[in-house]
């Protein structure tokens, strides 16, 4: 009788040992799995952000070397060979596209002259003499106020008409 209660004492141990060991280690597992993932979430978001941040300084970079170079070889030293006034045209019609395509809600080919107005955008700081980081100090000097009153704010300029 002795082993039969000693069994029956062990064969009960053994399930509320392993009912208790068995949902703490799901548990922390469980826990440990979720913060991996997490890592993971943040870590992927981190070198997207990364690569976005950086991809119009790298265009811009771009730009700036093909500045007097081959205007056959290149589209951009094309562009800059043509001058101020041929830029800020092909800009000007590379906005348009871009906004009638907003206007017609082609999302797919929104994004595309988007890009293309991006492009013509850094043609003309290069031509301009503006770096990115102009621009960005601007911007972050913006952040954060009311459009509306940062528009109030600037000074108000008197156009003259000419003949």
């Amino acid at each position: 009788m002795t082993k039969k209660a000693s069994t029956k004492a062990t064969a009960k141990a053994t399930p509320k040992t392993q009912s208790k060991a068995t949902p703490k280690s799901s548990v922390k597992k469980e826990a440990v799995a979720k913060k991996t993932e997490k890592v993971k979430e943040v870590l992927e978001d981190k070198l997207s952000q990364s690569a976005d941040e950086t991809v119009l300084d790298r265009l811009y970079t771009v730009v700036q070397s093909r500045k007097g170079t081959d205007p056959s070889l290149s589209h951009s030293a094309r562009l800059l060979s043509r001058g101020t006034y041929k830029i800020a045209q092909k800009f000007g019609e590379e906005a348009v596209e871009c906004l009638i395509e907003a206007v017609a809600g082609r999302k797919d080919l929104l994004v595309g002259e988007s890009a293309d107005v991006l492009y013509h955008l850094i043609v003309l700081w290069v031509d301009a003499g503006v770096t990115p980081e102009e621009v960005w100090a601007e911007l972050r000097r913006r952040e954060g106020t009311s459009g509306i009153a940062e528009k109030a704010s600037r000074p108000k300029e008197i156009l003259s008409k000419k003949g």
